[in-house]
């Protein structure tokens, strides 16, 4: 038999892989939905599923190049194009749409690298919708599984589809001029902010009632409607010309700057010549070698932390510390409910439940006018440095004997931290790379970040329970070690244009 410890941790592992760190709207959904599965209504064992056949959507590469101009004539890239046609309405429209998409699962860590590649290949507006839609259709299925297994497998089959929203943001970053990344990539959090507060809300209202079943069904209107409005999403110029279709990269930048109501650069679009797209060798290649595994040990890093916060504030909620009482669980004999029998020791979410998380969400947006102004002003790695340094220090200060308010204030900053510190990961992981690779990076990234969200509950359950205060430690030495790495990170992206080519 397991031990109530080992029991517990099982429980947690499944509910954060479940649960994958950003974005939370859908992270909350997860939590949410996860505290329902003791009433999903048994099933037979899933039989053989038949074999269904697979629909295939043809991702051809395109090579239009047009005709070299005639010497004299005027040329500008799309760098320029971007930079001329400015801020405006389009990108307004763009975040909008954009900041909706949000959701990440367990599927994500095992598509998220082939997403990447694809994308890269093909395009990111084909990977893009096809994930949108995948995800959305097995969302919706989700609410009519017919048992745990079900459950299991259906949602994660969304998390393989969420792994390719993840272009939403490149999309974003290649559209948007040097100046206005800093300032706006970061404001992607206030959508998920907004999306995590919804589906709470949404689900207090709809679990009492009529059901998770409902939930899901309602969770997902959302994505189906904004499927209506992805014709208005246009394919990457950036990455047009990397494949040599200057015409339809042109009436992209012509069809923003009208929306914008701003002027396109004078003469003919030039780029430079076609080159291979989405190898794995040109991560490591000597010029960015370096580069992507201080990358990867930072996401790695930061998902460590991430999940470090949220465990460690259920432990030290549970054992409602306040200087005397860090016995576990286990020691503390009373009464035995129903639910303390269940192998995961799951319950329904009360009112107080929910607006606990309500909290904690709104801590993770706490800092992001601080985070602008360092992404800006300091740069992404100072800024990067700093935000990883102070997480440490305040894994620390949880060991301070203090009040349960002063126990939640620190747990409050370190949310806020952890989401400044994705924040910055994921404006610099998108700019440092070249359009012929930078989705694969962000890819890659993605996944590695998935095994420090693997790590995370062994530490915060096991552990933290034999030694709080090592705990603690080795999760401050990791931040310090992730502060180190973006330090010295040898690109700084502050300021830089896009790298069209490796």
């Amino acid at each position: 038999m397991l031990s109530h410890q080992h029991r517990r941790l099982l429980c947690w592992v499944f509910a954060k892989w479940l649960c994958d760190p950003t974005p939370p709207g859908v992270s909350q959904l997860n939590l949410i939905l996860l505290q329902q599965l003791p009433w999903i209504p048994a099933a037979a064992e899933m039989a053989s599923a038949p074999k269904e056949a697979a629909n295939t959507i043809a991702l051809e590469e395109i090579n239009t190049e047009g005709p070299e101009p005639p010497k004299g004539q005027k040329t500008f890239t799309v760098e320029e194009a971007v930079e001329t046609i400015g801020f405006g309405r389009f990108h307004i429209a763009l975040f909008l749409i954009m900041g909706s998409t949000g959701m990440v699962f367990f599927g994500y860590m095992v598509f998220s690298i082939v997403l990447g590649l694809l994308a890269d290949r093909y395009g990111r507006w084909k990977i893009l919708l096809l994930s949108f839609l995948w995800g959305a259709y097995f969302s919706l299925l989700t609410s009519f599984a017919p048992s745990y297994i079900w459950f299991v497998f259906l949602r994660t089959m969304v998390g393989g589809g969420v792994s390719g929203h993840s272009q939403g943001l490149i999309i974003k970053t290649e559209f948007l001029p040097t100046k206005y990344r800093g300032y706006m990539l970061p404001l992607s959090q206030v959508f998920w902010l907004v999306g995590s507060l919804l589906i709470i809300g949404l689900a207090s209202v709809v679990n009492p009632t009529v059901g998770w079943r409902w939930l899901v069904r309602i969770a997902s209107i959302p994505s189906i409607i904004l499927i209506m409005v992805f014709k208005f999403i246009p394919e990457s110029a950036r990455y047009n010309v990397s494949t040599g279709n200057n015409a339809a990269a042109l009436a992209t930048l012509q069809r923003i700057a009208k929306m914008n109501q701003a002027a396109m650069p004078e003469g003919v679009l030039q780029e430079p010549p076609k080159e291979r797209r989405g190898r794995f060798k040109d991560l490591v290649h000597p010029k960015y070698l370096r580069t992507t595994l201080q990358i990867w040990i930072i996401w790695l890093g930061i998902a460590f932390a991430y999940y470090g916060v949220i465990l460690a504030s259920t432990e030290l909620l549970e054992r409602d510390l306040g200087c005397t009482s860090r016995t576990p669980l286990s020691e503390n004999p009373g009464p035995v409910s129903e639910e303390s029998r269940s192998p995961c020791y799951c319950h329904p979410f009360g009112p107080s439940a929910y607006r606990t998380m309500i909290i904690s969400t709104a801590g993770e947006i706490a800092l992001n006018p601080l985070n602008i102004l360092g992404i800006n002003f300091l740069g992404r790695r100072l800024s990067l440095c700093i935000t990883m340094g102070c997480t440490a220090l305040f894994f620390l200060l949880l060991n301070i004997c203090t009040s349960s308010a002063g126990i939640t204030g620190f747990l409050f900053m370190l949310r806020a931290l952890v989401s400044a510190n994705f924040n910055t990961i994921y404006i610099y992981t998108a700019e440092v790379y070249p359009t012929t690779m930078r989705a694969l990076g962000m890819g890659t990234s993605g996944s590695l970040c998935r095994v420090g969200a693997m790590v995370a509950p062994f530490i915060s359950q096991v552990l933290m329970s034999a030694s709080f205060l090592g705990a603690l430690c080795l999760f401050s030495s990791v931040c310090v070690v992730c502060a180190i790495s973006a330090f010295t990170l040898p690109i700084e992206t502050k300021g830089r244009a896009l790298q069209q080519v490796k």
